[in-house]
């Protein structure tokens, strides 16, 4: 990181801005064109855990290419200067790279969905099963993970 004074090294930062945020934007590279879809997500202090219908672009590039990247904020808040080059953003963000998974099975799915639920602030796991039948979850397995903050 070019700014050091702005990582965040703290794994414990780093899971509290992965535990507050509500969406997460999940990059996938589509052949030679980036594609970026922002999801609701769970996280459980080791994988990302996302809703998915059972067909889509977003399953079809994970088919070919599993590798991901993932960038989540939280405190965001514009602060206005006295002049434009002077504006700035205060923040806190994680990035991380991993592979993703396709969960299929049924156990595997409520499991997921229960993470998911609960990043939420819901216990609730009365999943109808007409919309287990038509959804998947994927499963981001985290290898890296990095942090910035500015304005703090």
């Amino acid at each position: 990181m070019r700014r050091r004074e702005k990582e965040i090294t703290d794994r414990q930062e780093i899971d509290d801005v992965l535990n507050r945020a509500r969406i997460c934007h999940l990059g996938l590279v589509d052949g030679q064109e980036p594609y970026v879809v922002p999801l609701n997500y769970g996280y459980d202090g080791q994988c990302l855990y996302f809703h998915a219908a059972v067909e889509g672009r977003k399953l079809d590039i994970i088919r070919s290419n599993n590798l991901v990247c993932f960038e989540v904020e939280v405190d965001e808040e514009v602060i206005p200067g006295k002049a434009a080059c002077d504006w700035g953003t205060r923040y806190r963000s994680v990035i991380g790279l991993g592979r993703a998974k396709l969960i299929e099975d049924e156990a595997g799915k409520r499991q997921g969905f229960n993470i998911i639920m609960a990043h939420y602030g819901s216990d609730q796991n009365d999943y109808l099963e007409k919309n287990l039948n038509r959804s998947l979850v994927l499963k981001v397995e985290i290898e890296s993970l990095s942090g910035k903050k500015s304005g703090f």
